[in-house]
């Protein structure tokens, strides 16, 4: 995807996986490009339709939350593209957990019963539902790995104030609270995801993606009571299979290892269950829609124009 230049734009950044325009430092312009990242690396081939999925579950979600929430999305006027008000961003993610998994499984599993200031208590194993959900902040790192955060320390280091950080956790719990119901109707558990606020006149606003694969993580609730009984894995649905295929070819980001090559079939595999998931999630069939730039282009100055 080349990069584009449009009317009025004051600034352009490219990120792991999306090309993000301001235009008179008012608006945003968001592209999900099909580019896949693992391990804060980002692989040498793009996925077909990933970014289409991504942004259309986002805007999907966007749409059913509206009433919880403000958010930042004005329009998306191509299948991968959105256009949103710029807000303040809050340098901090809002990681909501309902389960034992991933970073919070492996804390705990080291020992730790304490993450990000959250007491955990003894006797969870992997998976295991939270008694209530719970809030594991981390930090928005400029470069390299974001680092988790306690309450008192956003507090403290400025990050928001104490009545700014209850609206956030307020938003938070009710976002997800609204993704595990949407998940229920869909036969999905929302085990985990994140959420990113910025303010806008004064306003709390939630803004980027939301309940997407790559930021959420789902499990498929037929069978887990079972599996977590006979201590089996559950059946994920996120991006995780991509980051175990890495694992499996010696790959984890680490300095001097080797990207495995990613053959045709490979490729086409991953845009597969990137449409599986979005069907899955959304619960309606994709239309798959490859625009060129030129399209792409066109349908971004009509949008803008009717913006102002």
């Amino acid at each position: 995807m080349n990069q584009f230049q449009f009317p009025g734009q004051t600034s352009f950044y490219s990120g792991k996986v999306r090309d993000v325009y301001t235009i008179s430092d008012k608006y945003l312009v968001m592209v999900a490009s099909n580019r896949i990242s693992a391990f804060d690396v980002i692989l040498p081939r793009p996925i077909p339709f990933k970014g289409q999925v991504l942004n259309q579950i986002a805007s999907y979600m966007l749409d059913q939350t509206s009433e919880i929430c403000p958010n930042w999305l004005m329009q998306v006027p191509a299948p991968n593209v959105s256009i949103g008000h710029k807000c303040e961003p809050f340098k901090i993610e809002m990681v909501v957990r309902g389960n034992l998994v991933g970073h919070a499984w492996r804390t705990y599993h080291s020992g730790s019963r304490i993450l990000c200031g959250v007491e955990l208590a003894d006797g969870l194993k992997e998976n295991d539902f939270f008694p209530t959900p719970i809030i594991t902040p981390s930090t928005k790192a400029a470069a390299g790995h974001d680092e988790d955060i306690s309450a008192d320390q956003i507090i403290s280091q400025g990050l928001a104030t104490k009545e700014e950080w209850d609206q956030l956790c307020a938003y938070t719990l009710a976002l997800f609270q609204k993704g595990c119901e949407l998940a229920k109707q869909r036969g999905l558990i929302l085990a985990d995801t994140k959420y990113e606020f910025g303010k806008l006149n004064g306003e709390i606003v939630l803004m980027d993606e939301i309940h997407t694969p790559d930021s959420s993580r789902y499990f498929y609730s037929d069978g887990f009571d079972q599996r977590q009984e006979k201590g089996e894995r559950q059946l994920q649905l996120s991006k995780e299979f991509v980051r175990e295929w890495l694992i499996q070819n010696n790959f984890m980001g680490k300095d001097g290892q080797v990207v495995p090559e990613m053959s045709d079939e490979w490729i086409q595999s991953i845009s597969n269950r990137y449409i599986e998931l979005y069907e899955k999630i959304i619960g309606s069939s994709f239309n798959g829609q490859a625009l060129s730039d030129e399209e792409t282009y066109e349908s971004i100055i009509k949008a803008l124009s009717f913006i102002g």
